[in-house]
């Protein structure tokens, strides 16, 4: 799961203040008695002097004449390496990452409002809009009742894997070595500075849970177990809250095992390769999504492949965003690997997310946004009186906007705002949503995630890396997924 946060925005470029032709001030830019106006710019003999200034520049210029020189000296000196570089030296990284063009975003225009739009030869789609905030869309009949039936029999000879898994025990150990004060842990928790941590900001940080859903009951056996709570009022104190060893939270975590439902999220699933050499009905959607987006090829097809989800009776996903944030201390999954920067965390940067329901579903199942179009947006109003708008198990009900699932509709919403340079902007809040518990029956969909790093710089760099290791390695170049090519002779009755 993602956490919700906005991602770290691009410098600004700085501002120069505009040039001055006033003879009188720029003196005084070269005293040292710039803060005083009223006085003389500068004593008879003081360090702005007319002597002063004239050793100034000699000094200047024999400075730049000597580094001009030293620059030639090595340019002739190279002379022959510069007109051959040999392979050494072209084998040290590739050139300049070419600017990237703005990315497209479509206009919802209001709730309601529905626009034609081709993205197969033999018919129409329409495409109608949910919400403003966040930008989500609805195309029913996007995928044929025989692809939705294909892809659900391409994962199961695939094979499905649960989707989250607990902690290990080194992770928590990892976990509990890190170096943060207990003072600076409860600033972070105490979302509202009163020196007070109340159920609903520990709730807040599902994280803290370990992969399990958190729920007052259960923060207030925890507080009983390891009595962090003496009072028994369900509220710490700054000096109750520091007199709790994490070693015991952690403790406390391991002996209670968890059940399927006591999980962010209880569901299967797996991963289809869509790129070259797929199967021709994965290729199709995946030039279908392509054509929807109407952003570069390079971004589409350099994403995450398709993946497919099976949720099974009390099969759910409490809410989240799908995108991390993106901190000095964190970087984007997908260019990692060029970035050439030492964090200490990654996650997921994923600009669009387009959903697939691949069946109906008999009871249950539906797509809930709890906060769509709300006038504002405030974490803490997530969790009153005991209702957490981000429980799918128990809540989901009290959401804004909830999808039902019908066979070969897609979904689709921006995680980002837009940055207004055409790029990508903050963490959307309102893209939070989740799967509604499954009360009868199966649900089974797909994600196609088109992942764009919030850096422009960074982006441009993976591309140009991937395009130029694809020149070189051919079909070797191709991800470990692209086994997945086995299936694109399938064929399957339908």
């Amino acid at each position: 799961m993602a956490a919700a946060a906005g991602p770290r925005p691009e410098a600004p470029s700085p501002q120069w203040p505009p040039r001055h032709h006033d003879s009188a001030e720029a003196a005084a830019r070269l005293s040292d008695c710039e803060d005083a106006p009223v006085r003389p710019l500068c004593k008879p003999r003081g360090i702005c002097s007319r002597a002063y200034f004239l050793v100034l520049m000699v000094f200047v210029h024999l400075y730049l004449g000597n580094v001009l020189a030293l620059l030639l000296f090595v340019h002739y000196s190279n002379g022959d390496e510069s007109s051959d570089p040999g392979p050494q030296r072209r084998a040290q990284g590739p050139g300049p990452a070419p600017t990237l063009a703005p990315l497209t975003r479509l206009e919802g225009i209001k709730v309601g409002h529905e626009r034609k739009i081709q993205l197969v030869a033999d018919r129409d789609h329409f495409i109608r809009t949910l919400s403003l905030k966040p930008l989500l869309f609805e195309i029913p009949g996007f995928l044929s009742d025989e692809e939705c039936r294909l892809v659900i029999h391409l994962a199961q000879m695939k094979g499905l894997q649960r989707s989250q898994i607990l902690p290990t025990e080194e992770y928590e150990e990892a976990m509990g070595t890190m170096q943060i004060s207990p003072l600076d842990l409860f600033q972070l928790l105490d979302q509202n500075h009163d020196g007070r941590l109340q159920l609903r900001e520990v709730l807040a940080q599902n994280r803290l849970g370990n992969g399990r859903w958190m729920t007052p009951e259960n923060i207030q056996e925890m507080y009983s177990a390891i009595k962090a709570d003496p009072d028994g009022d369900g509220v710490l104190s700054l000096q109750e809250f520091s007199n709790m060893d994490l070693r015991d939270f952690h403790k406390y975590m391991r002996s209670h095992r968890a059940e399927s439902s006591q999980l962010v999220r209880n569901s299967h699933h797996t991963w289809l390769y869509q790129g070259e050499g797929a199967h021709h009905v994965m290729r199709a959607i995946r030039q279908r999504v392509l054509r929807l987006t109407r952003l570069s090829p390079e971004i589409v097809e350099l994403s995450e492949p398709l993946q497919v989800v099976r949720y099974g009776e009390g099969g759910h996903y409490h809410a989240h965003v799908d995108s991390g944030p993106v901190y000095p201390e964190t970087i984007c999954s997908h260019t990692k690997l060029v970035a050439n920067e030492s964090v200490p965390f990654e996650t997921s940067c994923r600009y669009m997310t387009v959903l697939f329901y691949l069946n109906n579903v008999t009871g249950g199942g539906e797509t809930v946004f709890p906060v769509a179009d709300n006038r504002t947006y405030d974490e803490m109003s997530l969790i009153q009186d005991d209702v957490d708008l981000r429980d799918t198990r128990r809540h989901c009900d009290k959401g804004n906007l909830r999808v039902k699932p019908r066979q070969g509709t897609a979904v689709f919403w921006y995680n980002y705002l837009p940055d207004g340079q055409g790029w990508v902007g903050d963490v959307d809040d309102y893209s939070l949503h989740g799967g509604c518990l499954v009360t009868r029956g199966t649900k089974w969909i797909a994600n196609n995630w088109i992942n764009v790093d919030p850096s422009r710089a960074r982006q441009a760099l993976f591309q140009q890396e991937m395009a130029r290791l694809a020149r070189e390695g051919g079909a070797d170049s191709q991800p470990e997924w692209a086994l997945d090519r086995a299936y694109r002779d399938t064929r399957v009755e339908l």
